[in-house]
């Protein structure tokens, strides 16, 4: 049980730094480490995570849809991580 729960938060994960990646390729006009300077310095770390984090909508609804509960349910702990996250990043 503890096992299909640390597989959804690591699903999660990756569905959020795989939609972070597309959000950068496709979007910013530069190589990686410039899209990430830019980033930095225009403090848009809150709106890239959020949008990053929408791929986590679909796994969740694959898991659900699949009757794998206690995975869904990790990658719900994944997602409000991220959450914590950006709200960190608007304060800081």
């Amino acid at each position: 049980m503890k096992k299909e729960i640390l597989i959804g938060i690591v699903v999660g994960l990756f569905a959020t730094l795989a939609g972070y990646y597309l959000y950068v390729e496709l979007f910013i006009d530069t190589n990686f480490k410039e899209a990430f300077r830019f980033i930095h310095q225009e403090k848009m770390y809150g709106k890239i995570l959020s949008l990053a984090a929408v791929p986590n909508l679909l796994v969740f609804f694959v898991f659900i849809k699949k009757k794998q509960d206690q995975r869904a349910r990790g990658v719900l702990i994944a997602t409000l991580f991220i959450a914590l996250l950006i709200l960190v990043s608007q304060f800081l």
